[in-house]
């Protein structure tokens, strides 16, 4: 599997993982009345089938926070409206999607991945529901969570993410850390089978201040035995790593940790009490003035997400009442209810938490922005108010249905330095109404290209913007407005369009919201990846602002070649793609940012789709034409691309590129066409694997006339093959319909270094791409033939000379 996607897999389990975990006696001033009306308004965020779109996109739901929304409706007493969660990933067989590779690498094998946190989480899922654990979607997910717990070697003790089948152990990474950890130990306390070196690994995660860190590890050791690894490291303690920086404080995991102690103790585990202890004190000492706590690293702003699990275990635990109090009013702060919010734009929301207060404030006001984080607070926050203890939820004690009446609750407004989401960056997601502008553009029906170009400016709002509507509030799309600005430019059509969205794009209140985040950041900030954008559209329309665009954006570049955005939204979701956008813009001078791409190179020539992956068998194939886009540009010049090694690449540059464009021919078909697992044409993965190929000199007519043949009578395309238009998927489209790269275009402020096929003798990598072009054999194929002939050979002489010693004999 592709460590991008662990990457994901991980993230949707801590996440999700945090919001999933609570569970509490009410000790404290609960308020289960708004824990209801939370639990009334997440029920109307689930889709009919009980899923949730990912906002990371794919084609898997977000299954993580589909259980976080499954606990809180228990924990308010509300557990009928999660049945469709349970029907979709039990009854329908879709729970081994979540927690084993099945449905992320859909290879022979795969399924014998488990991801061991996810496993955690179906299992206290699954006993939350009231459901048998021991067959769910076929599986004994008791058994399965023991057989998680590594028990020798460096990871004994670990729930960890592992394979189950010996031939495909390689591509495995164990990226398993606290958050499954500690469901892990939940789940099978609830079980009654405490499992005691899972319950002493979680402790390690400790540091003696009392909180709990989220990863686990490594350390150079001179120590020997099992628990060190061959190369001579072992998992350190958090006490151990303390000194190294690699334990930093993380609310949220000391919540959680807190929670797993405490289902441990009740299950009969001794020796638990000070740890507890310990834990209950540091988390009173670290409450923020205003009742609120932080998570982890990026999360340390007090928020109501991080603040549910903790006030969730603290009135488990007992003994912090006024701590409990105090953060109970900090999460009601942050609510949407009836006394205050009538007459807002908050007033069709009511029950719905914000992040933090000041969220709330500004979306009573302009609506709510980023619905995915609402639900992700409210689901967490919510359990803190309803305060059942996580083992208790497990357990199945869960209080009695609600009446249908929603209860009274007050608002108390406090003031909070963190602000609310930031615009969107994204592409518009599926699901996101899409604004449809004046008709502005008349297609010219003799091509394809033409009709999509007309149905892409009649997308714009006024001529020069994309909007959408989301949750009956309608904002500005910037990204989707680059996006569009590019895609005319591939396109080659629409020039009104296009000179009108760049204009828009390049005003200095639009640079501020999209590229800085005003009016929601209170400090200085920039985002990379709108920067990026904006340089190019800048540098199209030949503006005197990309000058200063760049040198925002080369101030986010490290020495590393990294470019990290600033500011409390920061991207922490640093993607291949993100960063080959950088590298576009400042191609002219990039730094070691290029450096940066080629160490992350997957052993097949593909790139993954996070950057943070160092190491990788196989990547992602819209990371990989990114990169290609990337890597073959420079700053634009007449002289046509070289079809040697250019001035200034080196080797290995040089090597990767070739290796990179020949993964890009391994799964589209003779028509261009990149399928998906049923067959069907994956309209936007084959723009982005045409667009790279093009830039690259190959030839992406095959993609343009079968992507072609798909525009509809509107002009626009389907995700598949067939239904309606859709806005996102017709966009990403743009480049394989005009079977070329907007780094072709005309005008554009660059043009590609590289022509291939190469006129010399090429780096081994180049045999990829040699067989992929010419009818010829694979290279594979002729160098494996030529040795099993040298084999043959070698073989007759020796049989000769045998046979000449036994005939003089």
């Amino acid at each position: 599997m592709r460590r991008g996607y662990l990457a994901a897999t991980a993230f949707a389990v801590s996440v999700g993982v945090v919001a999933a975990l609570l569970t509490g006696t009410a000790t404290a001033a609960n308020d289960p009345g708004a824990a209801q009306a939370n639990s009334r308004w997440l029920a109307t965020k689930l889709k009919p089938d009980g899923t949730i779109e990912n906002p990371f996109g794919g084609e898997l739901p977000d299954h993580g926070l589909m259980l976080d929304v499954l606990f809180a409706l228990y924990a308010s007493g509300d557990g009928a409206k999660a049945e469709p969660i349970m029907k979709f990933l039990d009854d329908e067989g879709h729970a081994s999607d979540y927690f084993t590779w099945e449905k992320l690498v859909p290879a022979p094998g795969f399924d014998k991945v488990v991801v061991g946190g996810s496993l955690a989480k179906m299992l206290v899922a699954t006993q939350v529901s009231g459901r048998d654990p021991r067959n769910v979607d076929g599986y004994d997910l008791i058994a399965e969570t023991h057989a998680a717990i590594v028990r020798k070697g460096p990871d004994k003790g670990r729930i960890s993410d592992y394979t189950k089948d010996p031939e495909i152990t390689g591509p495995v990474n164990n990226d398993a850390n606290l958050f499954g950890q500690a469901l892990g130990v939940i789940g099978l306390a609830a079980a009654g089978e405490n499992d005691r070196i899972a319950i002493d690994r979680l402790l390690a995660q400790q540091c003696s201040d009392g909180y709990f860190r989220l990863v686990f590890n490594y350390i150079p050791t001179n120590e020997t035995g099992d628990h060190v690894t061959p190369d001579g490291r072992k998992i350190s303690t958090c006490d151990e790593g303390k000194p190294l920086d690699l334990s930093p404080s993380d609310g949220d995991a000391t919540g959680l940790g807190l929670s797993a102690l405490l289902a441990a103790r009740k299950a009969g585990a001794t020796g638990l009490d000070a740890p507890i202890a310990k834990t209950v004190s540091w988390l009173k000492a670290n409450q923020s003035a205003g009742g609120g706590w932080g998570g982890g690293v990026s999360t340390e702003a007090p928020n109501t997400n991080s603040t549910g699990l903790i006030v969730q275990a603290l009135a488990d635990a007992g003994g912090a009442d006024a701590a409990v109090d105090k953060g109970v009013r900090y999460l009601k702060s942050a609510q949407a209810n009836a006394a205050a919010d009538a007459g807002t734009k908050l007033a069709g929301e009511l029950g719905a938490i914000a992040y933090n207060p000041a969220a709330y404030e500004a979306a009573r006001t302009s609506g709510i922005s980023g619905l995915d984080t609402w639900i992700r607070a409210g689901a967490q926050a919510s359990l803190g108010l309803a305060q059942v203890g996580f083992y208790t939820l497990a357990k199945g004690d869960t209080p009695p249905p609600t009446s249908g009446a929603p209860a009274p609750t007050t608002t108390i407004i406090t003031t909070s330095v963190t602000p609310p989401p930031k615009p969107r960056k994204a592409g518009t997601p599926a699901g996101v109404q899409v604004r449809a502008g004046t008709a502005i553009a008349t297609p010219d029906t003799a091509t394809p290209a033409a009709r999509l170009a007309a149905y892409l400016a009649n997308r714009l709002t006024g001529g020069d913007h994309v909007e959408v509507t989301e949750d009956g509030r309608t904002y500005v799309d910037y990204d989707a407005t680059a996006d569009l600005v590019l895609a005319l430019r591939a396109l080659d059509q629409q020039p009104d369009a296009i000179a009108r969205a760049s204009q828009f794009l390049l005003k200095p209140e639009a640079v501020k919201a999209y590229a800085h985040g005003a009016p929601y950041e209170q400090g200085e900030a920039s985002y990379a990846g709108p920067l990026a954008k904006l340089v190019l559209v800048a540098e199209f329309a030949k503006s005197d602002t990309a000058g200063q665009l760049r040198a925002d954006l080369v101030k986010l570049r490290g020495t590393d070649g990294k470019f990290t955005d600033t500011g409390s939204f920061a991207d922490a979701d640093e993607t291949v793609e993100r960063h080959a956008w950088a590298v576009l813009a400042t191609v002219a001078d990039p730094g070691p940012a290029i450096e940066l791409l080629l160490s992350r190179q997957c052993a097949d020539g593909t790139f993954p789709k996070h950057l943070d992956t160092v190491e990788c068998g196989s990547g992602d194939l819209g990371a990989t034409a990114a990169a290609v886009t990337a890597l073959a540009a420079r700053p634009h010049t007449a002289a046509a691309p070289s079809t040697r090694r250019p001035d200034g690449w080196t080797e290995r540059r040089m090597s990767a590129f070739v290796a990179a464009t020949g993964a890009l021919g391994v799964r589209p078909t003779g028509e261009g066409i990149v399928t998906g697992e049923g067959g069907e044409p994956d309209v936007v993965l084959s723009a982005a694997v045409a667009a790279a190929r093009q830039a690259a000199g190959l030839d992406a007519s095959g993609t343009a006339r079968s992507l072609g043949k798909l525009v509809q009578a509107d002009g626009g395309l389907a995700k598949g093959s067939a239904g309606e238009s859709d806005f996102p998927t017709s966009l990403a489209a743009a480049q394989g319909v005009a079977g070329r790269s907007w780094l072709t275009a005309a005008d554009s402020p660059l043009s590609p270094a590289i022509r291939l096929p190469l006129s010399e003798a090429t780096p081994s990598g180049n045999q990829v791409l040699a067989a992929e072009q010419s009818s010829s054999p694979p290279s594979w194929l002729i160098w494996g033939l030529a040795g099993l002939a040298v084999l043959l050979l070698l073989t007759t002489i020796a049989l000769v000379f045998v046979l000449r010693r036994f005939i003089k004999k």
